[in-house]
């Protein structure tokens, strides 16, 4: 039976992990009423024990590819999955169903295209339980491109705000700025860099990232400019994306998947293929504007799908998977494909192990959010096994030890000890993307907050203690319990007010 929001709840006794107030597994009760957390109250309807057991915001995954088009193509393309094994790219309602499993309670779908905002949000609308937002894909739309290229702020701030409005997004997203336009004009899987001007017009990628960063800037949109950069996946890339991290001059921008913009080398062979982590999280340390999520990769079968048209047919050709395209309703265009990720692939040991490196690279785990770029790196279930690579020192290097030779011969990873804290997990699982998105209500468990809490029981094998909470509330209603839905409440819609 669930737990009712027209009534006062208490939890007792959890150890609490609040790291946005300071609370680092301090004993402490929790007050809920009509889905917020609230002040002590002279007495409570209904108590719950949490003696012992870990008590922690509900998770936020700020980058993931749950509804659309190209996630319907997926949907149809993928393999058929393994016993007990969810689909790579599982319904909207098993999406739902499986976050609110693990203790997540928001999401949002980082790549939209604008003529699609309405298709998209009709599925979301299915998404059982959590919160979820979109983030546009309007440097795709054809006259927003031509006003950063004419270089008006005031013309391309209203177009991006009408754009916002119209769709009811979150956030804006830049998906290899330009790349789509290279694409449809017949260039393919070859380097470029951000002083290449576009296909026809003057603008280019440098000046696209800047002044849409700006546009967003004055627009005082939630979340800052969210950012896929060019060269996804080529080696060498490592240098296309310090400029990008440059161009922004300043201004807040948040990097996306950032594991897979960050290699070195001119092929992928051993002796030149391999990681550029280093310099480009020495320059993130130094520059507090800039966020990133990783997009970790995770050895197993899952199903590639991004805005990045261009990418996913140059994965296609090395691969010689079959793949899907289409063309963004004229506005851009995205691909779509299956991979699977091996230990002892040269390519995909060091992909796991770039992602593993930023992880443990970064100074501060605020201005970092983990995520696989789902379904990307990753099945996002697959969450409480990176966290576990995070927080267990031993286990990463049991891990290490099984990869790629060349891999464990060169990679950084090896000379890392670091382990993540659990106030740390939270951090990057919860508080920092709450406040990287611009949620205030969410994130934490002080007075006022959204009652969005999971509850798990401690283990020193870090996997299982986050794959199975004890209970997870939704605005303080019991919504899952041992890894089980037991009330499938409607999530709302984070739509961004401009200006």
């Amino acid at each position: 039976m669930s737990d009712s929001t027209a009534e006062t709840l208490v939890l007792r006794r959890g150890r609490l992990h609040d790291p946005a107030n300071g609370v680092d597994g301090a004993t402490g009760d929790l007050w809920i009423r009509d889905g917020r957390i609230v002040e002590p109250q002279p007495k409570a309807d209904r108590e719950v024990d949490l003696d012992g057991l870990v008590v922690m915001p509900g998770g936020i995954d700020l980058h993931s590819h749950v509804a659309g088009p190209k996630v319907a193509v997926g949907r149809r393309m993928q393999r058929p999955a393994a016993d007990g094994c969810p689909d790579a790219v599982p319904t909207i309602h098993a999406t739902g169903r499986l976050y609110a499993a693990l203790g997540y309670t928001t999401v949002f779908d980082a790549a939209i295209a604008t003529a699609a905002a309405p298709l998209a949000h009709l599925e979301l609308a299915e998404l059982p339980v959590l919160d979820k937002g979109i983030f546009l894909l309007a440097a795709d739309d054809d006259e927003v491109v031509r006003s950063l290229a004419a270089g008006s702020a005031d013309e391309v701030a209203r177009l991006i705000a009408d754009r916002v409005q119209a769709s009811r997004a979150w956030a804006v997203k830049v998906a290899n700025p330009g790349g789509n336009r290279f694409w449809k004009a017949g260039r393919r899987g070859d380097h470029r860099d951000l002083e290449e001007p576009l296909p026809g017009l003057s603008l280019t990628g440098r000046e696209m990232l800047s002044r849409l960063a700006q546009a967003v800037a004055d627009l005082k949109l939630p979340h800052r400019l969210h950012v896929h950069t060019i060269n996804l996946g080529l080696p060498g890339n490592w240098r296309t994306t310090l400029s990008t991290m440059q161009a922004f001059d300043g201004l807040p921008a948040h990097l996306a998947h950032i594991q897979f913009h960050s290699y070195t080398g001119g092929d992928a062979d051993e002796t030149t293929f391999g990681s550029g982590v280093e310099p480009l999280a020495a320059w993130f340390n130094d520059h507090p504007e800039l966020s990133l999520d990783v997009g970790q990769v995770l050895f197993g079968s899952t199903m590639a799908m991004t805005g990045d048209a261009l990418a996913a047919e140059h994965l296609a050709a090395v691969t010689g998977v079959p793949w899907s395209a289409h063309d963004g309703f004229l506005e851009g265009g995205c691909g779509i494909l299956p991979v699977t990720y091996r230990e002892k692939s040269l390519v995909h040991a060091w992909q796991w192990a770039v992602g593993l490196e930023w992880f443990l690279s970064v100074n501060d785990p605020w201005r970092i959010a983990l995520s696989t770029d789902h379904p990307n790196g990753a099945h996002f279930t697959a969450y409480p096994t990176l966290m576990r690579l995070l927080g267990d020192e031993a286990f990463r290097r049991e891990a290490f030890e099984r990869i790629h030779p060349a891999v464990r011969r060169n990679s950084p990873l090896a000379g890392f000890t670091r382990e993540y804290t659990l106030n740390e997990l939270a951090i990057i699982t919860r508080a920092a993307p709450a406040r990287l998105a611009g949620l205030p209500q969410k994130g934490h468990l002080g007075v006022g907050a959204d009652a969005d809490i999971a509850v798990y029981r401690p283990d020193a094998d870090l996997s299982r203690m986050f794959a199975m909470p004890a209970r997870v509330y939704k605005a303080g209603v019991l919504v899952a319990e041992d890894g089980q839905l037991r009330c499938s409440v409607p999530g709302g819609v984070l739509a961004a007010r401009s200006g």
